[in-house]
């Protein structure tokens, strides 16, 4: 009997110490997930906002525009599902509106653009957010790749008529790109459908708040 005690003790003594050891476990995996998490979100803000800043007039902004968002729906930004409209704001007053605007037509898929529009209607930049286009031709469309993307800045729905956003082999306004042609018409017509959004909605877009459909 004092055998069987003794064991019985040893067990629980054994039982007791897993416990502990799992429950030490599962405390630092939490506390690593939790920290983790922080990290990958920071570095996610950061790297909006440096995407942001490409592609927003220098400075004329005194908010934090990756802060003041706007989950907004609409075909004409080139999904059905919400996107994000990040607002940049000069004391409160409305400086520019980026729109994340998908191209669903790309040669190689969707392309996803990044689309400043001044408040006036004009636009402040464009940039690629992310594409599968093909490496040494659709790939120009890249700021790094070309400095094709950055013909848009300072362009409108009247600056050319909206008839005119097209390529130039089309009868537009635009070049091409060397050896490719699918890929530019895509984003093209992704940026002028994103600015005749942002003629309809200009005033909501600054003034909602959650989403707006």
């Amino acid at each position: 009997m004092a055998f069987d005690r003794t064991l019985v003790s040893s067990m629980l003594r054994a039982g007791g110490l897993l416990l502990a050891v799992a429950a030490g476990g599962v405390g630092v995996v939490a506390f690593v997930h939790q920290h983790t998490a922080e990290h990958i979100e920071l570095r996610r803000q950061e790297r909006t906002l440096e995407q942001l800043e490409a592609v927003l007039p220098p400075r004329r902004y005194t908010n934090n525009p990756a802060a003041d968002t706007l989950q907004v729906r609409d075909p004409r930004l080139g999904t059905d599902e919400p996107v994000t409209a990040y607002r940049a704001r000069d004391h409160g007053e409305p400086e520019a509106v980026v729109l994340t605007v998908i191209a669903p037509d790309g040669y190689n898929g969707p392309i996803e653009l990044l689309v400043a529009i001044n408040r006036d209607g004009s636009l402040a930049g464009v940039r690629v957010v992310e594409h599968n286009e093909t490496p040494g031709l659709g790939d120009a469309i890249e700021a790094e790749r070309s400095d094709w993307i950055r013909g848009f800045r300072g362009r409108s729905l009247g600056d050319p008529p909206r008839e005119d956003w097209a390529l130039r082999q089309d009868g537009g306004a635009f070049d091409q790109l060397t050896g490719a042609s699918i890929t530019p018409r895509a984003v093209i017509r992704a940026v002028a459908r994103a600015l005749a959004y942002y003629r309809e909605e200009r005033n909501r877009l600054f003034t909602a708040s959650g989403e707006a459909d």
